[in-house]
């Protein structure tokens, strides 16, 4: 029979999210429902409280998954938490393969990197959580709960992202590793996620008002009628990946998003970081024009004639050239819209840059005191 409340032990766990930023929402949400999940997966006996905690805004590259133990390590200590568990969007690796997690029954800490969870992170880090706090408690022989019955190896059962856990259980020291060629799709894929693309896309909203308005007023030019009557799909589609391209490209230049390697900044590391730049600015490049092109059929329906497009044309017209009409007009229009992006607030186009983590209002620091906000 389950103890009663008072006389049930109690374990503390820390769930750390460095930075503040993807990964904080990430650990609000599985804050709400560990205590429950612990309690049906590890041990009804125990009473689990969770403590939830923000890392810091800028956390260490250069030490890999090693660093952020170590200081989840101290903070475990300072709050005496029994164990911590740190979520961080770093993208990291462990023998030239994507790092899902790690646990150090010594440090009595363990950590996930939600990158390399893919897309559905919170589904992943809901199944890894409870498991590697387990993992924990075992190998540091807290006889408060009963030892896990799982292997480690089943881990890789449990969560798709996990294909092989090197590690001994003497040292207490387990990574859980991603596969080649899958793994790094899915960090990839889990790093465009955890950047936030739609955060990208709301902030590129002058570029969007400056596109449009170059598109009005391509729409009143008949030469771009007959432009667009001319070419084919082949040369509407290049000018499109063109326009697009140069579009990622000098948000990129214009607001200083490349990220360079440094002592700091590990070569590797910086490759990931502008790779998920890249994707992230392509994908609310994408989404952009696509709400631009919707927004000039309309407007081109609205406002052309189909007997003054017909005289132009000399010809007959249909539906088809007013998408072709829209189609070279938008095009055309992101240059514009390029030019507004420079209008955008700093802070805002940052924000698409993978390295940087904007600081939240009062955020707390690893001692979990308030601090002022202010931009890093």
């Amino acid at each position: 029979m389950t103890q009663s409340e008072g006389q049930r032990p109690e374990i503390v766990v820390g769930l750390v999210a460095t930075p503040p930023d993807h990964p904080a929402r990430v650990a609000a949400r599985l804050t709400a429902e560990l205590a429950r999940r612990l309690t049906e997966r590890v041990s009804a006996d125990v009473r689990w409280t969770v403590r939830e905690g923000w890392g810091d805004v800028a956390p260490r590259r250069d030490g890999g998954a090693e660093a952020l133990l170590d200081d989840l390590a101290r903070r475990r200590a300072d709050d005496k938490w029994d164990v911590a568990v740190c979520l961080t969007d770093l993208p990291l690796h462990g023998e030239r393969v994507p790092l899902v997690a790690q646990t150090s029954g010594r440090r009595q800490v363990a950590m996930i990197s939600l990158p390399a969870l893919g897309l559905h992170q919170i589904r992943a880090a809901r199944a890894a959580v409870p498991d590697l706090i387990n993992q924990l408690l075992t190998d540091a022989t807290d006889h408060r709960v009963p030892p896990a019955e799982w292997a480690s190896a089943e881990l890789t059962g449990r969560i798709p992202a996990v294909r092989r856990v090197i590690g001994g259980a003497d040292a207490g020291e387990r990574r859980y590793l991603a596969s080649g060629l899958i793994g790094r799709a899915r960090l990839v894929t889990g790093m465009v996620r955890a950047n936030q693309p739609g955060r990208a896309l709301l902030g590129l909203s002058k570029l969007l008002v400056g596109a449009f308005g170059t598109a009005a007023f391509a729409l009143t030019t008949d030469t771009i009628w007959q432009m667009g009557d001319a070419l084919g799909g082949l040369r509407l589609t290049v000018i499109m990946l063109l326009g697009l391209a140069a579009l990622v490209v000098w948000l990129i230049g214009a607001h200083g998003l490349w990220e360079r390697p440094s002592r700091e900044t590990p070569k590797e590391l910086a490759r990931l970081f502008n790779l998920g730049t890249i994707l992230t600015l392509t994908l609310a490049t994408a989404l952009s024009y696509v709400v631009l092109f919707v927004g000039t059929v309309l407007v081109g329906a609205l406002l052309i004639d189909t007997s003054v497009l017909t005289q132009v044309l000399q010809r007959p017209v249909n539906t088809s050239d007013y998408l072709t009409l829209a189609w070279i007009t938008s095009s055309l229009a992101t240059v514009g819209g390029a030019i507004g992006s420079g209008l955008e607030n700093e802070e805002t186009v940052r924000a698409a840059a993978y390295g940087y983590h904007p600081q939240p209002s009062g955020w707390r620091d690893e001692k979990g005191r308030e601090q002022p906000s202010s931009g890093r």
